[in-house]
């Protein structure tokens, strides 16, 4: 079960201005919760209970109430940091998803919100892995005219999907590199390819959709970010990876969906995964996170004294610049952020709170 008055609190600093975002995770029972929360329409006035139905809704799905779950978070100006609305625009995506023959009267329905929030539509219909993505954003282009380049970024190809994602899993050679640097001008070889770069807000977008669907497709992808926890060479790349690790670990202690999720993949994914999949579930099945949680913060502080292992010019942690990094579950634990597991994600405003904590 989660700690909802915790999230309820997330949910406010966000609305004024602190950027906080809190992934909101179903445990085992939910069907049970379900049955005791309300329909959104009946008290959205009340961000506890509207939180609480959302956590419940893999457990009682009910898409009717997704038009007005979306109008009072655009209300409470919830969708005016995208690092900090990685969690509600993935549950939309997994609500339209979960109901193909209903998605285009549910976009209908969200539409009168404040224009500048249309963006989470947007990437919400490109994100639903819907067949007809690209239709429902050609029918709806005219109903969001502030969103129109961004909607035609995405029928050009020019916007990654939740399917494009750099998991960056390779590593370039020694021969790559010197290839790279001997390179001059602006032309770096093969153009850059169109994807969604690893981040705690990719985590939290994933989260979100498997909230709304209990899928194994958002949990793939968190799968297959596991191997950046490995990285010593990048921080962005170790802070996803841990924060991938971390909340799989939290919540299969207490989703036993999610814990078979899990031991499936083992069987299917390449060994480098397995490697620090093994982990995950073993730590799930011992509940064993408090040292998950110490082994990637000593990572990180490693990281952050001695710099990249194959390049050492990273001279101060200051350098990553406020905002510019991420931090992830890991921190949020260490900050007395996360309660009972609860995975979240913590940016912008929040990052010098969790920058302090392990700088001392």
């Amino acid at each position: 079960m989660l700690a909802d008055r915790w999230i309820a609190t997330a949910v406010r600093r966000a609305a004024t201005g602190a950027i906080v975002v809190a992934v909101l995770l179903v445990a085992a029972g939910a069907g049970a919760a379900a049955a005791a929360v309300a329909h959104p329409n009946a008290a959205l006035s009340s961000t506890d209970a509207m939180l609480k139905w959302i956590n419940a809704y893999r457990g009682k799905p009910d898409p009717d109430g997704l038009p007005v779950l979306v109008q009072a978070l655009s209300d409470m100006q919830a969708f005016k940091d995208a690092e900090s609305s990685g969690a509600y625009v993935g549950f939309i995506a997994g609500v339209l998803g979960a109901n193909p023959d209903r998605a285009a009267e549910l976009i209908a329905k969200m539409l009168p919100i404040a224009p500048a929030d249309h963006w989470v539509l947007v990437r919400a219909i490109a994100y639903s892995g819907l067949p007809n993505w690209k239709e429902l954003l050609a029918t709806f282009v005219d109903r969001m005219p502030t969103r129109r380049a961004m909607i035609d970024k995405y029928l050009d190809g020019k916007l990654p999907t939740l399917d494009q994602i750099a998991y960056r899993i390779e590593k370039p050679g020694m021969m790559d590199k010197i290839k790279y640097v001997l390179t001059f001008g602006t032309d770096k070889g093969e153009p850059k390819e169109i994807a969604i770069e690893p981040s705690p807000e990719l985590i939290d977008l994933l989260w979100g959709y498997y909230l709304a669907t209990g899928a194994f497709r958002p949990i793939g992808h968190i799968i297959k970010l596991l191997p950046l926890a490995n990285d010593k060479d990048n921080v962005d790349n170790l802070t996803t990876g841990s924060a991938a690790k971390f909340t799989l670990a939290s919540n299969a202690v207490r989703d036993l969906h999610l814990l078979a999720l899990l031991k499936l993949a083992v069987k299917t994914e390449p060994k480098e995964v397995v490697a620090v999949l093994n982990d995950v579930i073993e730590t799930a099945e011992t509940v064993d996170t408090v040292r998950m949680r110490k082994e990637s913060l000593a990572a990180i502080e490693e990281l952050k004294q001695k710099g990249p292992n194959s390049k050492r010019e990273l001279s101060g942690w200051g350098q990553v610049g406020q905002g510019a990094l991420s931090m992830g579950c890991v921190v949020a634990a260490a900050t007395g952020q996360i309660e009972l597991g609860i995975p979240c994600v913590i940016g912008g405003a929040a990052y010098s709170a969790g920058l302090q904590y392990i700088s001392h």
